[in-house]
């Protein structure tokens, strides 16, 4: 009978600790959902920004030196 009570009671007591685990868990990420839904990644920068991508000026290089590059950066 004791041994039964105790059980129950532990297993009351994980369900409580997982159940506001994900209470947790899920208002953390609604919170980080609402800090960044209105972030605009993609703006123009402000300032002195300089254009680092220069894919229309260089046309000498072709798909395979490209891909060559792509392999020896790893990226």
């Amino acid at each position: 009978m004791r041994s039964g009570l105790k059980m129950i009671f532990q297993t009351t007591k994980v369900f409580v600790l997982f159940t506001g685990c994900t209470i947790l868990f899920y208002y953390g990420i609604m919170w980080l959902n609402e800090e960044y839904q209105d972030y605009h990644r993609y703006d123009e920068p402000d300032g002195a920004a300089v254009k680092v991508s220069a894919s229309g000026e260089n046309h000498d290089s072709n798909f395979l030196d490209r891909l060559f590059l792509f392999y020896l950066n790893g990226e």
